[in-house]
């Protein structure tokens, strides 16, 4: 025969004076956790009276009463054959199980911690790890792992393209992110993140005013003037007849340094750097260096850039440029704590590798000193984790002029690269 309907002991259980005991047993039994018994309450004369109806009381129960699960289930059993959860998911919805979908969140929380203190950027540069810190403990965006990975993966998408190619904020958002030109106006989430990394990068305050984020974002060559963006270069004889090549060729036959500028970077033109199968490009920090490389060397100084401290989008693209063609790239800088995250940021946005820059070269330069000034904050260096424990035990700051005869000696051995 078809049912037609509920049956008396589905009626009881349906009672409005039960539906309160009904929703509390399903939050409980939600809860992903044992349950023996349930508090309800509390209850009115009526609840209390279907209460004691279900469950065959001789008397009313308490007005906040505890009942046991085992003899909530041998009444509804009694009633109609089924169990206490069968019944609820019928009258209240589907069980959860919150201790499970718990677990899966801090999991999930974990992993997205773990993957940003592993990613590539922030290895790279390990002056991102104090950033990354603060991400992590600002918390989720809307409480949503998902999103927050989202976002941070815009920002070191951001991160990865900087320096930019002189491009205004806009043009420069919408290249990167997705074609969305105001995805990096001020006030947005993405913008603070990029902004508060810049700053971790160059060992400022967050940025608290308009002019404070200009500056930052200029120091990342968005909005660089193609011409104000310049980067120094000596004993650079490129083959070519572009102005790039031209310059360069004019004053390192003159034993001068050039001035490129950035236009001239993006817009080189024919350039070679000869029949040599690789030549050896250094690049030095400090503009002092190259000044006593020139006055030794003249028109026979070997391949040398110039960063002038941290470098601007003209040195990155140029060092780009030159390995475009086949150069090699070695780097040497300043032993102090900045001069450790300018070296992992130019290890890190150009293929160029250390110049006498491990522990080793430290310990020797400072074997050579009497003293001098505290390295600062210390980040990992990436290519000799060895290196900022050695300058965190001396305590010792090795300017890169100091250094500047062993690094000509280098020079002079490696003489002129056949660049013509």
């Amino acid at each position: 025969m078809t049912r037609t309907g509920p049956t008396p002991g589905e009626r009881t259980l349906r009672r409005p004076e039960l539906s309160s005991l009904w929703q509390t047993v399903h939050d409980r039994l939600s809860s992903g956790r044992p349950v023996t018994r349930v508090r309800l309450g509390p209850l009115d004369d009526a609840q209390r009276e279907a209460l004691a109806d279900l469950l065959g009381l001789d008397r009313l129960p308490d007005v906040r009463p505890s009942v046991a699960l085992a003899r909530l289930e041998e009444a509804v059993t009694e009633l109609c054959g089924r169990t206490v959860r069968e019944t609820v998911t019928d009258l209240v919805g589907p069980l959860a199980d919150r201790a499970t979908e718990r677990r899966r969140q801090e999991d999930e929380r974990a992993g997205l911690w773990a993957w940003l203190d592993a990613h590539d950027i922030v290895r790279a540069q390990p002056a991102l790890a104090d950033w990354a810190a603060s991400c992590r403990a600002a918390g989720l965006v809307g409480g949503s792992p998902g999103r927050t990975r989202a976002l941070l993966t815009d920002t070191l998408a951001v991160l990865a393209a900087l320096p930019a190619h002189a491009e205004p904020l806009p043009v420069f958002a919408a290249r990167v992110v997705r074609g969305d030109s105001h995805a990096l106006d001020d006030g947005t989430r993405l913008s603070s993140l990029v902004l508060r990394a810049l700053a971790a990068l160059h060992d400022t305050d967050p940025p608290q005013s308009a002019a404070d984020r200009r500056a930052l974002w200029t120091r990342a060559g968005v909005a660089d003037d193609e011409l104000s963006a310049t980067v120094l270069t000596a004993g650079l004889l490129p083959g070519g007849d572009g102005s790039l090549a031209r310059v360069a060729r004019v004053c390192a036959e003159a034993g001068q340094a050039a001035s490129l500028t950035l236009a001239q970077v993006r817009a080189p033109g024919r350039l070679t750097l000869g029949t040599r199968p690789a030549a050896v490009v250094y690049i030095v920090e400090n503009p002092s260096v190259m000044a006593l490389a020139l006055r030794r060397f003249g028109p026979s100084c070997p391949p040398l850039v110039c960063t002038s401290g941290w470098p601007n989008s003209a040195a990155i693209h140029l060092l780009r440029l030159l390995a475009d063609h086949g150069a090699i790239l070695r780097y040497h800088g300043d032993f102090d704590g900045e001069g450790i995250r300018i070296a992992a940021y130019v290890l890190d946005k150009t293929p160029a590798q250390p110049w006498r820059m491990t522990a080793g070269d430290y310990r020797a330069a400072v074997a050579r000193l009497a003293g001098g000034p505290p390295p600062g904050r210390l980040t990992e260096a990436p290519w000799d984790p060895e290196l900022t424990v050695a300058m965190a035990g001396h305590g010792i700051t090795v300017v890169e002029e100091l250094v500047a005869d062993v690094l000509l000696d280098d020079l002079a051995v490696v003489g002129r690269a056949d660049m013509a």
